[in-house]
């Protein structure tokens, strides 16, 4: 299931903003909770304040930083609070402050007034901005829940699809005995950062898998913290598929197959399922050849180049 538009209060972005931030709460405390931001795009609100308050996007934090505070204090009391009022304020999330500047009364008073959060940090505009964007670009990116398992092997991702009853559980469980570890079982909650996937498990299943005949169990308590990750970038994605669903089979491996996710392609193996195949292994295996593909080595490709060698010397 997809957040197609993911949002947070103000009072969520002060609580969980970096700690570099050191935000402070000067107005608006009333529309703390009330106001909302949905994009991770900063705007510096100088423009705004000079008359062109139609460049305001709704959902953006605004940034006041020293030019804005200079530009104000050139004004007269009435032509400030007049600049102020003329910034299409329902649009406004929030205005941040840089540089641990004081804003002007009127900017305090119609803050508090129109219920505009006015939050302040010591950083300069430019360091508040990137720490902003990318704490937003997180906690904002698109993010969907996938019926599989991912676990971490060989330092990336790999996320485990496949019907219900397929055996993904069982393969996990085999995989954290070999000495990879488990991220998430039965949900895997991706968001989609930039140009990457980065995937985790839901708080509330977090350290638990479950397996046909043993119920739920928790891979912390059984083997070690080892064998448990709190997320990682998904580089691969394996299918498992019962045999009797293909149409046909790749014998050669020629053709690499993708997974999309949010538009995002990754490469993408389907491992067919029968009785006395060693899912573990296969699963593993794959892993391994998605690697060394990465090195440019192509096993399929090879053996190809040394056929056709062979025989054009005949």
């Amino acid at each position: 299931m997809q957040n197609e538009s993911p949002k947070i209060s103000v009072a969520k972005f002060v609580e969980k903003s970096p700690s570099d931030l050191q935000i402070e709460i000067l107005g608006g405390e009333d529309g703390l909770k009330k106001r909302e931001i949905n994009s991770a795009r900063i705007q510096k609100l100088g423009l705004a304040l000079a008359g062109f308050a139609h460049y305001i996007h709704t959902g953006r934090i605004q940034i006041v930083g020293q030019s804005e505070i200079w530009y104000l204090s050139q004004l007269e009391s009435a032509q400030k609070t007049e600049a102020i009022k003329n910034l299409n304020l329902d649009k406004i999330s929030c205005i941040l402050i840089t540089k641990g500047l004081e804003p002007p009364p009127e900017l305090l008073k119609i803050s508090d007034e129109s219920q505009v959060p006015l939050l302040r940090t010591n950083l300069i505009s430019s360091g508040a901005i990137n720490k902003v964007s990318e704490f937003l670009q997180e906690v904002l990116a698109p993010q969907m829940t996938l019926h599989g398992v991912l676990m971490g092997m060989f330092g990336i991702g790999v996320l485990i699809l496949g019907n219900s009853g397929i055996g993904k559980s069982e393969c996990a469980l085999d995989l954290i005995t070999r000495g990879h570890y488990l991220i998430a079982d039965d949900s895997v909650l991706i968001k989609k950062v930039g140009e990457k996937l980065e995937g985790k498990s839901p708080e509330l299943i977090q350290d638990y898998l479950e397996i046909h005949g043993l119920g739920i169990i928790n891979i912390r308590e059984l083997f070690g913290v080892s064998a448990i990750g709190k997320g990682s970038q998904i580089e691969i994605c394996i299918e498992l598929k019962k045999w009797s669903e293909f149409e046909e089979i790749d014998r050669l491996g020629i053709t690499m197959m993708e997974e999309a996710i949010f538009g995002l392609k990754i490469p993408k193996f389907i491992l067919p399922v029968t009785s006395g195949r060693n899912l573990s292994t296969l699963v593993e295996t794959a892993v391994r050849i998605h690697l060394l593909k990465a090195t440019g080595y192509d096993a399929a490709q090879d053996l190809i180049e040394k056929h056709k060698t062979l025989v054009s010397g005949l």
